[in-house]
Formats: C-alpha cells, structure tokens, sequence
C-alpha cells in the first residue's frame, strides 16, 4: 500500500512538473508578433543590406564598418522588432547585429555577443547594449568581457546588482522613457551608482516602454503621450551619439 502511494506521489510530482514546464513554455513563445513597419526593415535597399538567420545583421551597402553594436531584444519580444531602430543606425555607417534568443530571454545566453564579435573580425571597436532584460544581460556581457567591448548602450534597462560598471574603462548611454511602466524612473535612479560616471542620460519625455521596438502594446506600460516615430528617432539619435564616441 505505502509503495502504491509513493508511486501515485511520483506520478502526480511528474504530471505538476510537466504542466508547469509546459505553462513555462506557452509564457515564453507566445509573445507579440512585429510591426509591419519592423518587417520592411528586414529588407535590404540601397544603404543597407540585411543578412537574416539566426541573428539579424545590418550593414552599410558597400563599406566594411570600423564600430558595431549587438542588441539584445527585450524579454518576450520578437527579435525583429527592433529592425527599424537597426536599419537607421546602419545607414549611418554602423555594423547593427540583433541575435535571437532561446524561447526569447537574453538572460539564457546572454554571451551571444561573443559569437557576433567573433563572425565579424573587420569591427574594430563594440558597443552591446538591448531593451529591458536585453540590456541588463548586456551589462552583464561587459562587466565579464572588459576587454572585447567600448560601449554600453542601455534602452529602458539597467545591470543588475551585481554587475557594478563604475570603475570600467566604457562609454555608456542611458535612454529611458518617462512614461515607462515597467522601468520606473525609480529603477534608472539607482543604477547611477553602478554605471560610470560619464554615462549620458537621455530622457525621452512622453516615451514608454514598448514603443523602443515595434511590436505594438505591452501590458503594465503607461500611453505614451509621443509617436512611436519620435520616440523611435530620439533612441537612434542618442545611440548613434554613443557609437561616434568609439570612432574618435
């Protein structure tokens, strides 16, 4: 009787793990599809051609890039849908590289960068940087690699506790929105003292949080009071800030 009820224990710890994995799974891989605006961005035109796979890259037509940037997408987000962002800055003459995630959280490899700076030798200098969870996992990429990347590029994101920049040798840049529901201001506040001292801070005033990729609402966000064209264009402006900073 007792071996009767240990395997029927077994069973059902068996049936509650599977359920709970598989919840796991739904959570994970049923996320927002992209924009048709981030869809038209994956097609290549006269300045920029665009490789697809298993990561998206965006290169200037005709000219090997001296400076890239690895962009982690955020938490549950389509990948694709930070191709607008990638294409404007690409035009500008920068190597833009978005890796994909496995079941879409950068926390589970979140040294992808390495394998993007090791397929593209002729990038001189890097920055990596991502939205939300893919920018602290950025953050994370350059406390533990000092030595293969210059710049941090952080959008809506901050490292975490443990991962303290301040004394690091890297330019970095803090965009964040002041009408973003699920990185307060709060939370950008108290990542001052883990980022160096020279890190810019660009508020967009208006801006949320699901209007730094283009995969529609995101529930928890406050409205924006600003398009997502706007928004959109004061994140590659002070990107593309940071990245000229590596040229010079």
């Amino acid at each position: 009787m007792l071996r009767l009820l240990r395997r029927r224990w077994l069973w059902m710890l068996l049936a509650a793990a599977v359920v709970a994995a598989a919840a796991f799974l739904a959570w994970a891989l049923i996320i927002p599809s992209p924009m048709p605006q981030a869809l038209e961005a994956l097609q290549s035109n006269a300045q920029v051609s665009v490789q697809t796979g298993r990561w998206l890259a965006f290169e200037p037509t005709g000219r090997q890039p001296a400076v890239g940037l690895v962009l982690y997408p955020g938490g549950r987000v389509d990948y694709r849908a930070y191709a607008p962002a990638a294409q404007s800055i690409a035009a500008q003459g920068y190597l833009v590289v978005i890796p994909g995630m496995p079941l879409n959280l950068a926390v589970l490899a979140s040294g992808r960068a390495g394998e993007v700076i090791v397929a593209f030798p002729h990038v001189q200098r890097w920055a990596v940087g991502g939205h939300s969870l893919g920018g602290s996992m950025a953050a994370s990429y350059a406390r533990k690699q000092p030595g293969k990347v210059q710049g941090l590029v952080l959008w809506a994101a901050y490292p975490s506790g443990s991962d303290d920049l301040s004394g690091y040798d890297l330019q970095v840049v803090s965009i964040y929105a002041t009408r973003d529901g699920l990185t307060s201001g709060a939370d950008i506040e108290a990542s001052r003292r883990l980022l160096p001292p020279s890190t810019r801070w660009v508020a967009i005033e208006g801006g949320n949080h699901a209007q730094f990729g283009w995969y529609g609402a995101q529930s928890g966000d406050q409205e924006a009071t600003i398009s997502r064209e706007e928004q959109q264009a004061q994140i590659v402006a002070a990107t593309l800030e940071l990245l000229r900073s590596l040229t010079r």
